[in-house]
């Protein structure tokens, strides 16, 4: 039985050494020089507006998002996420960046109180990227939680939604 032990260990040791070298991770796409590593800004998420914190990496862009929504009573509510750059469009590292993200989606009225509707979705986004300043435009589709109130009425429903975001961020 030992002996089993020690060669399914070796054969583990040796598929986790193969996996470091084989092409199974993402191209590095951005380098250092492209962009600063840090950056912060402020935007809008369909009725979310928003301070965000944008983190360049070689694979992407990943953010977080906190703010409040515009509609009633001002629910607090935020997003984060991650963009993979996808296809390049010109200088500067410029284009089209695929991604996802996770958080709050929406403010709906449920029970006379306010409340943010969490969700995730997936998006494609055309992101403006220099030394300077980020400036992303993106459009995604995700869904949110079902909303109930006391009753058992569905105030909403988990169903497909688009969701349109604007940010702009600069390097820090």
């Amino acid at each position: 039985m030992k002996k089993v032990y020690s060669l399914v260990a070796c054969i583990a040791l040796c598929n986790v050494a193969y996996a470091e070298e084989s092409s199974f991770f993402p191209k590095a796409k951005l380098t250092g020089e492209d962009t600063k590593t840090w950056n912060v800004g402020a935007g809008i998420t369909q009725k979310l507006l928003h301070l965000n914190a944008e983190w360049v990496n070689p694979y992407g862009i990943a953010y977080a998002k906190a703010g409040a929504f515009l509609n009633g009573d001002h629910e607090p509510g935020g997003q984060i996420g991650f963009r993979l750059p996808y296809h390049f469009t010109g200088k500067d590292k410029n284009g089209y960046y695929i991604g996802a993200y996770a958080g709050h989606l929406e403010s709906k009225v449920v029970d006379q109180k306010e409340k943010a509707r969490l969700g995730a979705g997936v998006d494609l986004a055309y992101v403006l990227l220099s030394r300077e300043r980020i400036s992303t435009f993106s459009v995604g589709i995700g869904a949110g939680e079902k909303l109930e109130d006391r009753a058992g009425r569905v105030i909403a429903e988990t169903e497909p939604k688009l969701q349109f975001s604007y940010t702009l961020s600069v390097g820090l």
